[in-house]
């Protein structure tokens, strides 16, 4: 079959070459891959930044988010049968999204919600849990808190905003000049312009704050929180809690450890709470989202498609950072 892949990390972008077709084991389910997204994750592990959490072995298939056709199922798969349409973000042992067939366990499916296109289907799974287990599992929250969401126009931004609404949040989210508008029209209640605004001087009272930038606005974000407030990264620094989650040997918990050390020690001092969340595959979480959808509540938000000849201009094209909301290729 036909997949997008590289053969080592680096700054080569990857190449369409042939691999063969995954097995199927008895908890698997066999999907057509029909269209797949693009996330910085995607970027991060061709480069191998998490080639000491997620040692890989190549060539290595890359993608991270599926919607297809099931063709096969394993021998003790109950919930899907063939021809049934799903979408999935596979779990991290297991990606390869950018290629005609994938093997995904069952526990990370859910059948693809009913009034979206199967574009629209792929741009979902990462980022949609992602918001889900920063913003109701890990954050917790509540109706009439306040929210801020850095990067409102991103992929998870986009979902993020849209699920705090929904939850009853007073929401406020941080982007620049061309895309205050738009991001207001996703249902932020204020938008900071990034370029023309300090978000640390207008901000004040937070319950949580959701951080997938560098260090420098992880650091400031602190600012706007209240005592007792929570500040949740996607985007580092890791976490020795983190790191015992996902079974790393003892001496990487302590590179953990010392790597989020200085932020924790710093939120401690102004009583609030760290922490670091890495979006696993659910497919339970994922069938949640899947009647949001159906309600109208979250709304995939697309940038562009591509055909899969062009996976590694997708993926230059998400490195610049100026998506709004997600990049699709187009797989069949």
């Amino acid at each position: 079959m036909k997949a997008f892949l590289i053969d080592r990390y680096g700054k080569q972008t990857g190449r369409i070459g042939e691999v063969p077709a995954p097995a199927v084991g008895a908890h698997d389910v066999l999907i057509e891959v029909q269209a797949s997204s693009v996330n910085v994750l995607d970027s991060k592990i061709r480069k191998g930044e998490f080639k000491l959490i997620l040692p890989y072995s190549f060539p290595l298939v890359l993608g991270n988010d599926l919607a297809g056709v099931v063709v096969e199922v394993g021998s003790q798969v109950k919930r899907f049968k063939p021809g049934d349409e799903v979408y999935a973000r596979p779990p991290e042992a297991r990606i390869g999204t950018f290629a005609e067939l994938i093997a995904v366990h069952e526990n990370a499916i859910a059948l693809k919600p009913g009034n979206v296109n199967m574009a629209q289907a792929a741009s979902l799974p990462l980022v949609a849990l992602t918001a889900w287990q920063v913003l109701v599992e890990t954050a917790r929250l509540k109706k009439d808190q306040k929210v801020l969401i850095h990067a409102g126009s991103g992929g998870v931004g986009s979902i993020a905003i849209q699920l705090a609404k929904h939850l009853g949040a007073y929401v406020a989210a941080t982007t620049s000049t061309a895309n205050v508008e738009w991001v207001t029209a996703l249902g932020a209640d204020l938008v900071i312009d990034y370029t023309k605004q300090d978000f640390a001087s207008v901000l004040h009272g937070y319950d949580v704050v959701l951080n997938s930038l560098g260090a420098d606005v992880l650091e400031t974000s602190l600012k706007v929180l209240k005592p007792g407030g929570q500040l949740i990264s996607i985007s580092g620094p890791p976490t020795a809690a983190f790191a015992q989650e996902q079974g790393l040997s003892w001496p990487l918990q302590q590179v953990m450890r010392l790597l989020s050390l200085g932020i924790r020690r710093k939120a401690r001092k102004q009583d609030v709470s760290y922490a670091f969340v890495f979006m696993r595959a659910n497919g339970i979480q994922l069938q949640q989202i899947t009647a949001l959808v159906e309600a109208g509540i979250i709304k995939p938000v697309i940038d562009r498609a591509f055909s899969f000849a062009s996976t590694a201009e997708a993926l230059k094209y998400v490195e610049q950072g100026r998506a709004k909301g997600k990049v699709v290729i187009r797989i069949k």
